[in-house]
């Protein structure tokens, strides 16, 4: 099967939306509500903000496209963490948050989460950094499991708000070799 990885434009804005509204749900931890889900989804993970965020100098979104369709994508923060948490225990810098990575249920056990995973380091040290991080949900176990395979450690937590739940998050690093 055909698999593409490349920049998102303004244009792949409401389907980053789409992917988003069918991936992120899964990602939560138990407990959250409908409501905080349907909250984080229009605040952070819109279209209108995925058009922002594909034209912010700081930020990369990548697209997977398979023979289907938009399959899955990824969202990368240039610069330090802002969160105290973060910056007190992310020690490879310069540093690149893979603030997102998300595929569609349907294309998972496939090659669209390494591929996306690949070109986002590539991204990173093309771009000057020494490493990357992420945090992912402590209770989000699949998703751990595949950052360790991708090489990521373990370093410290932070909270992660979703409506008016706080949860935390594990975060990760990866120290880029040339």
């Amino acid at each position: 099967m055909s698999l593409t990885v490349t920049r998102a434009t303004a244009a792949d804005a409401p389907g980053l939306a789409s992917v988003a509204a069918a991936t992120f749900p899964l990602a939560c931890p138990p407990g959250v509500t409908e409501a905080d889900i349907e909250a984080f989804l229009t605040d952070v993970l819109s279209a209108r903000r995925f058009a922002e965020y594909v034209e912010s100098p700081e930020r990369t979104v990548l697209k997977a496209v398979d023979a289907d369709g938009l399959a899955g994508y990824a969202m990368l923060v240039d610069g330090l963490p802002e969160d105290d948490d973060v910056r007190a225990v992310v020690s490879v810098l310069p540093t690149v948050e893979i603030s997102k990575l998300y595929v569609l249920p349907n294309r998972h056990g496939g090659n669209v989460s390494h591929r996306l995973m690949a070109t986002a380091l590539d991204h990173a040290r093309t771009g000057g950094a020494a490493g990357v991080w992420l945090g992912v949900n402590q209770e989000n176990l699949r998703a751990q499991r595949f950052y360790a395979k991708s090489g990521f450690e373990r370093v410290g937590t932070k909270r992660f708000r979703v409506g008016d739940q706080l949860h935390e998050d594990f975060v990760m690093q990866l120290r880029l070799d040339d």
